[in-house]
């Protein structure tokens, strides 16, 4: 299918271009001279917590604030290159009064963007773009666009299987896989050795069954392991994944020793880069068990990643969930998550249904010529 215009995006500002929280600590910080001093992990959800980190408000309702928000680092240069793929508007929410410095902020700093394409309120549900880029959850999950991508932040963690991001590069993937389904003719993907096949799908969908039985009997592929703070990890009779503490987790994301972190059903799961690097190094093909997250992050970072999305009945999906020996809260995060990740198949490069383990096992091995 052709099509004669641009993608539309929608942009958020307030930590998505321009740095809001970031720069409300920093101006905390200088005023109350806080010991220790507050950070961003503080702001683990949005709105007034009850803790220190709510002084942040007392610095953002202020217009002079509005006017000398800094562009997040890179956001200049990400807003260019969009800009040259896709139509750029920007959706914005501040106080009416503060409307005018906001205005002013963005053409100073994003002079690409068209003034009539600067649109100011809280209803991004009645913007009609193809993608929709926002660290609101409420904003991602309440909107109409065809592609709602959500930019990870600490206040968004709990988000779970939806399109998401940990910076710029690996959104401006997912618009160019997002453009490419428009403009070009699927194409057949066979396994380019080597390889990282990833393997995308809701929980209770049968990727781990899938992986396992693509495992058995040969020596195409070897199994990437997962770290995660899921204590349940200790006990995974695959060894897919590898139980860490939050500390420790957090520590590899400062040190960059993951090449992608993403949270599911409030864990955090990651990737080593050169856990990839080793089994890719050896001639070996990578196999491993995703979310839509960190596989853009893989598709980012490396060149033959192959995205492969399992669907199953939701019926059946919520019967595998219920029977998870996992905590209830774990089982409501999962189950709600069902509706959301479908869209995740959009932008898989292929998608198999689960009846059986076999049966997927098969058509994948098909389909990749292995």
């Amino acid at each position: 299918m052709n099509r004669s215009f641009r993608l539309s995006t929608a942009l958020d500002v307030d930590d998505l271009l321009l740095e809001c929280v970031p720069y409300a600590i920093r101006m905390a910080n200088e005023k109350y001279k806080f010991d220790p001093p507050l950070t961003i992990h503080e702001v683990d959800r949005w709105g007034r917590t009850g803790t220190r980190a709510d002084v942040i408000f007392e610095f953002m309702d202020n217009p002079d604030f509005i006017s000398s928000q800094p562009p997040i680092k890179g956001a200049q240069e990400f807003v260019r290159k969009l800009s040259q793929i896709t139509e750029i508007f920007i959706s914005t929410a501040v106080w009416p009064e503060y409307m005018s410095q906001r205005y002013q902020r963005i053409l100073e700093v994003f002079p690409e963007i068209p003034r009539d394409h600067i649109l100011i309120g809280s209803r991004k549900d009645k913007i009609d773009v193809d993608i929709l880029f926002d660290d609101g959850l409420h904003n991602i999950l309440n909107s109409n666009a065809a592609y709602p991508i959500l930019m990870r932040r600490p206040w968004n963690q709990a988000a779970t299987g939806i399109m998401a991001v940990n910076n710029y590069d690996e959104f401006l993937k997912f618009v160019e896989i997002i453009a490419n389904s428009y403009s070009t003719a699927p194409e057949q993907i066979s396994l380019e050795s080597p390889s990282i096949v990833v393997l995308v799908g809701p929980s209770g969908s049968g990727k781990n069954d899938i992986a396992r039985e693509l495992m058995n009997g040969t020596d195409v592929f070897e199994k990437l392991i997962s770290y995660s703070t899921n204590p349940g990890s200790e006990n995974d009779p695959d060894g897919w994944y590898k139980y860490v503490t939050e500390r420790d987790f957090q520590n590899m994301v400062d040190d960059g020793r993951l090449c992608e972190s993403t949270t599911y059903a409030g864990h955090f799961y990651g990737c080593r880069k050169d856990d990839v690097e080793k089994i890719l190094n050896s001639g070996k093909n990578v196999l491993t068990v995703m979310d839509i997250c960190g596989a853009m992050a893989l598709k980012t970072l490396f060149p033959h990643v192959i995205t492969i999305y399992v669907k199953r009945d939701r019926k059946e999906l919520i019967t595998a969930i219920l029977e998870k020996d996992c905590s209830t809260e774990d089982k409501a995060n999962r189950l709600l998550s069902i509706s959301v990740e479908t869209r995740n198949a959009q932008v898989c490069d292929y998608t198999v249904k689960f009846e059986s383990a076999e049966q997927a096992v098969k058509e994948i091995r098909d389909r990749l010529k292995i």
